[in-house]
């Protein structure tokens, strides 16, 4: 291991040579209270950036043990220092060498959610930054004084303002730290109290506009429950918070457009995450399995048993394991209702806005022109019951267009220019006394959930494994094949795509067998990752430090959307 004057050095005799002489840097260096770790050189200026860690001990740091003593902890301490320490980039004094120093210097960038990275690595011992560098140069020449300034004078003083807990906000820290143990406890309680969602009084959910998830700033109705769904918590830290429990069972969220049904839902899909805060969804907490289910034509679906909802189709097609490389409306939202229930979720979320009509209802009219053994499709309406009371899936449902639903819900809010009301009895009566009825169908039995079996040979590319690589937030490139995610509406972080294209790869190599299920697969992963850490499936030494854990039921849409998936017979 060499000091900091040895890389001075080193930076100052490589100045104005070829771009190649950066990667002599590479190795460690000490710069007294922390280690720089040079772990990967870029080739030339426009490659993707070097790769450098900042090492430094925990005692070095000063970081309270009370502070550290748990994962969940740990997971908002990372967080808060990754923001930390990207905001000393972002708000440096630069010099007259640097316009923007965020063109040399990045770390991860976090969102609204509080996610588990690797950007922030905090162990027994010790705390690791990770970030990437643009090494500098004029062309293809080294800018060694330019680099030398980046190393030996930015830095420290990014270190000094973002991992040194004597110079961070204490009190900022400890509010996050608090927040999501109360986060956490809500969770609790939502299993304790048979509680699918909890959505506090006085929360902001209408976000900044179509492009930006920061809150409203203005002008944001604050959320106020129902009297009737009205429930009280006693938190660790924030003390009494009030709200509205949404119960297991059928609760549609009804009301006229724009009065904030799918703001509503959209904080309720994102629940699934703890927020930072300020977010204003600080306690939307929803139960950590919920799936948004939506139709997706096109899509590819391998062998998913859809036969549910989906029977007695022309020409005799399999619906048992049904194959297709072009899915309908209908048939690809029947194929991502079955595959999260095969991945285990218990809370379905579906608006109808982004649903296939033919999925989710037929009406009394349509009922008597098309008879029952002339349609293969039976309506989400009248399997939605069976699939509560036999496999206790929940379902919150957004509607605008049918009153149908209102026969099988437990529970009806309809929203009212952004203020919920529980009109359940009121809609009950409008169903019992309605003149048109539509004809309950005889469905007793949801039907079968059937676990698939990957075979390892569908990721193999020409006899070897297959390179997989993320492209922002909604694609993954499989060699040349592109996996779609875009449908995946609870993958809130691009990060979380670069996790899920490592994920791939360490499936395919160490997981997948030919003998175990998708969900088992992913199981294993995740229990990987459990002990010994997210590091643990990167293919990368020293510096995966752009990854972010997604949940299983996105690594598990990923897997599903592959279009070179094959499973066994």
């Amino acid at each position: 291991m060499k000091n900091y004057n040895e890389l001075q050095k080193l930076l100052l005799s490589i100045d104005g040579r070829g771009y190649s002489a950066y990667k002599e840097l590479r190795g460690e260096y000490i710069f007294g209270k922390y280690i720089l770790s040079i772990d990967h050189v870029q080739a030339d200026p426009f490659a993707p950036p070097s790769k450098a860690r900042i090492i430094i001990s925990r005692s070095e740091a000063g970081f309270p043990h009370k502070f550290l003593d748990s994962s969940c902890k740990i997971r908002a301490v990372s967080d808060f220092l990754t923001r930390a320490f990207r905001n000393s980039i972002n708000n440096f004094n630069y010099g007259v060498n640097f316009k923007k120093l965020s063109e040399h210097l990045t770390m991860d960038n976090c969102g609204q959610e509080i996610l588990e990275r690797t950007s922030i690595l905090i162990k027994q011992n010790r705390i690791e930054a990770r970030f990437e560098i643009k090494l500098p140069a004029a062309g293809r020449r080294v800018l060694g004084k330019s680099a030398n300034n980046i190393f030996s004078d930015i830095l420290p003083k990014i270190v000094d303002a973002s991992l040194l807990f004597k110079n961070i906000d204490h009190s900022a820290l400890k509010n996050q730290i608090e927040l999501i143990l109360d986060e956490e406890y809500i969770r609790g309680e939502l299993k304790e109290r048979n509680l699918v969602a909890f959505i506090a009084n006085g929360s902001i959910l209408p976000r900044e506009n179509g492009i930006s998830d920061k809150p409203l700033s203005q002008g944001g109705v604050p959320f106020q429950s129902p009297e009737d769904l009205e429930i009280e918590l006693i938190l660790p830290n924030h003390g009494t918070v009030r709200g509205m429990g949404i119960p297991e069972g059928i609760t549609l969220i009804v009301g006229g457009g724009y009065h904030g049904k799918s703001t509503l839902l959209k904080a309720l899909e994102l629940g699934v995450y703890n927020h930072i805060p300020g977010d204003g969804r600080e306690f939307v907490i929803t139960r950590s399995d919920a799936v948004k289910i939506r139709a997706e034509d096109g899509r590819r679906v391998e062998k998913v048993n859809i036969s549910p909802f989906i029977n007695n189709l022309p020409n005799n097609k399999d619906t048992i394991r049904f194959t297709t490389d072009n899915a309908s409306g209908s048939t690809s939202q029947a194929a991502n209702v079955m595959e999260a229930l095969e991945a285990g979720s218990t809370l379905l979320l579906i608006d109808e806005d982004t649903s296939a009509t033919n999925f989710m209802i037929r009406d009394g009219r349509m009922q008597k022109l098309v008879s029952k053994d002339k349609e293969p499709i039976t309506p989400f309406i009248d399997k939605v019951r069976q699939l509560y009371i036999q496999h206790n899936v929940s379902t919150i449902l957004i509607v605008g267009g049918s009153g149908d639903y209102f026969d099988v819900a437990d529970h009806i809010i309809m929203m009212d220019e952004y203020v919920p009301k529980e009109v359940t009895a009121f809609a009950k009566n409008i169903a019992s006394t309605d003149g048109y009825k539509r004809e309950r169908t005889d469905e007793n039995s949801f039907g079968a959930i059937t676990a698939r079996v990957p075979l390892k040979s569908s990721f193999n590319h020409r006899g070897k494994l297959a390179r997989i690589r993320s492209k922002g937030r909604h694609t993954i490139m499989y060699e040349k094949s592109v996996i779609d995610l875009s449908a995946l509406d609870q993958l809130t972080d691009s990060s979380q795509t670069n996790c899920i294209a490592v994920m791939l790869n360490f499936l395919s190599e160490k997981i997948i067998n030919d003998q175990i299920s998708i969900s088992q697969a992913a199981d294993k992963l995740f229990e990987q990752i459990e002990n010994f850490g997210l590091d643990s499936i990167s293919p990368y030494t020293g510096h995966p430090g752009n990854l972010a854990l997604p949940r299983k039921y996105e690594l598990c849409g990923a897997i599903n959307r592959y279009r070179g998936l094959k499973v066994k017979q």
